[in-house]
């Protein structure tokens, strides 16, 4: 079972602007290397933060006017949302440490 959440344009205001949460977004697609790579420390992290931190994933194929409202132009590209605005981001295949530390202090 999947732990988090599908961000679509249609959903990105209440799931990730008005989260009373932080909300980590991964933005991947199915073809992607890295992103496959990088999934397995998504799910594990959502598990492991589950009602402290959203995790939301946005399949940029499905998803291309919200993927251009972020400027993605690489994938995985990982975003940190806090209080509706951005404070953390990082592009490319993380270890799960890494992936973490974009949002612990916020937790």
């Amino acid at each position: 079972m999947s732990s988090h959440v599908t961000i679509t344009n249609a959903n990105f205001d209440n799931e990730v602007l008005k989260s009373a949460t932080p909300v980590l977004l991964d933005f991947w697609a199915s073809w992607c290397g890295p992103c496959k790579m990088v999934g397995p420390f998504i799910e594990e992290l959502a598990k492991e933060y589950d009602g402290r931190v959203k995790i939301g994933k946005v399949n940029v194929d499905e998803e291309q006017d919200l993927a251009g409202k972020h400027g993605i132009v690489s994938i995985p590209t990982l975003v940190v949302y806090n209080k509706g605005n951005v404070v953390n981001q990082k592009i490319g295949a993380l270890p799960k440490a890494e992936i973490e530390k974009l949002f612990k202090s916020l937790v």
